[in-house]
């Protein structure tokens, strides 16, 4: 549509222009003494509008020879930023290749060009951020070489060059720069190092993913579970990872922190700390009762932590096949060794019922003929036990039950019973 509207007015404009040529009937009249020379208006108006524009097309003529010395400049100068940016593109190509000291050597190059640039005045619009890529380039073959000093001498530089931007630009570079420099310590096994490189980050930039996942390595590394765990809870919920990989890490982390741990009390304090949904992974309680026991803590505490998890895996058999394994049966055995506390009774019923329902559970008839025994209800202990003892695949708990046997045959003053058990137990391994 615009097209058209421009054609018309074109047509209208050459046909007004033709009707006022063909119907001007003034002249222009020259005197050249002694001569007279009248021309049409029509001529006189073209004639004055040709050297109009033979004066406007040798004014830009000149223009164009004067200005062919800066164009000449303003060539070479692109030549050479051009010849940078390639010089930094062969540099990343180059690492992302292996090729540690092509890269570097790329990276320097680059360096070079935009310095000789500024020696002749030139300074370019990115110079800032030209100058830092490269040396971070440079810093990171360097840090791929094993060359630790020639890395330190330009993350320095890189460092000093990103003060020099303008705000949004100098922040932007700041914070890759740290975020490199936190990852080359982390390679050389400096976690604390990497840590502080970390805490040296705006408190926005330090919640982002890549920050908190080196903030994790690092604080794995600097043995430190408790960080370690805060970091791995934020990277769950920013579903960095699978959920599956999620509570497989988070129960990692929580297992070391509880390993720790050197008193009873500090064990109390881990405890404490842990969220509601992390008290009820069966791993975790289990390790932790462990762990408490080991520290001198009281059975009955252990007791209390192992019961908000196994309450519902005894409701729901199929649930208890799923969550339990030998850990979990050795911190639940070892919580329940006295028999004289006020809820021992309680304990043995529990577990005699949950083995009467799942009666070819090889875990719950260990259980429950561990706690036969030490109630001295010697019979069914003995059944229990012999039973288990066909079923159970974990040496540990196959050598309690065998040595369990054995101080029932003493007790029974079968020697040969007893010697046979205690033979047994001493072979599994």
């Amino acid at each position: 549509m615009r097209a058209a509207l421009w054609l018309i007015s074109l047509f209208a404009l050459a046909a007004a222009g033709a009707w006022l040529a063909g119907h001007n009937q003034g002249t222009v009249t020259l005197f050249l003494s002694p001569l007279r020379v009248d021309v049409s208006l029509n001529l006189a108006v073209l004639a004055f509008l040709l050297v109009v524009l033979l004066v406007v097309l040798a004014q830009k003529a000149l223009a164009a020879l004067l200005s062919l010395p800066k164009q000449a400049q303003r060539w070479r100068v692109q030549q050479k930023e051009r010849a940078a940016h390639a010089d930094l593109l062969d540099a990343m190509g180059h690492f992302m290749a292996g090729r540690f000291l092509r890269a570097r050597k790329a990276a320097e190059s680059v360096l070079d060009k935009e310095e000789h640039l500024r020696e002749v005045g030139v300074e370019l619009d990115h110079a800032v951020s030209l100058r830092s890529v490269a040396h971070i380039m440079a810093a990171e073959a360097s840090h791929a070489l094993q060359d630790r000093d020639r890395r330190q001498h330009h993350l320095a530089q890189a460092v000093l060059h990103t003060q020099q931007g303008q705000s949004a630009q100098r922040q932007t570079l700041t914070e890759g720069v740290q975020l490199r420099a936190a990852r080359w310590l982390l390679d050389d096994r400096d976690a604390q190092g990497s840590l502080d490189r970390l805490k040296e980050l705006p408190p926005a930039s330090g919640r982002r993913m890549v920050a908190m996942r080196l903030q994790l390595k690092a604080a794995r590394l600097a043995g430190q579970p408790a960080q370690a765990l805060e970091t791995a809870v934020l990277l769950a919920k920013h579903r960095a990872f699978s959920p599956s990989v999620a509570q497989s890490l988070v129960s990692r982390l929580i297992l070391e922190w509880v390993a720790s741990t050197h008193d009873a009390e500090g064990m109390q304090r881990v405890w404490k700390k842990l969220t509601p949904a992390q008290k009820l992974m069966p791993e975790v309680a289990a390790e932790a009762a462990l762990r408490w026991l080991q520290l001198g803590g009281e059975p009955f505490q252990a007791r209390q932590w192992l019961q908000a998890v196994i309450m519902p895996l005894l409701d729901t058999p199929t649930a208890w096949r799923d969550a339990v394994d030998m850990r979990f049966v050795q911190a639940l055995e070892a919580s329940l060794a006295d028999t004289q506390s006020q809820d021992a009774l309680d304990w043995l019923s529990r577990i005699e019922r949950a083995q009467q329902a799942l009666p070819r559970d090889p875990y719950l008839q260990f259980l429950a003929g561990m706690l036969c025994w030490r109630h001295k209800l010697w019979g069914k202990a003995q059944g229990l036990l012999s039973q288990s003892i066909k079923s159970l695949v974990e040496p540990t708990l196959r050598r309690q039950a065998w040595c369990a046997l054995a101080e029932l045959a003493e007790q029974r003053q079968d020697a040969e019973a007893a010697k046979n058990a205690w033979k047994q137990a001493a072979q599994t391994i």
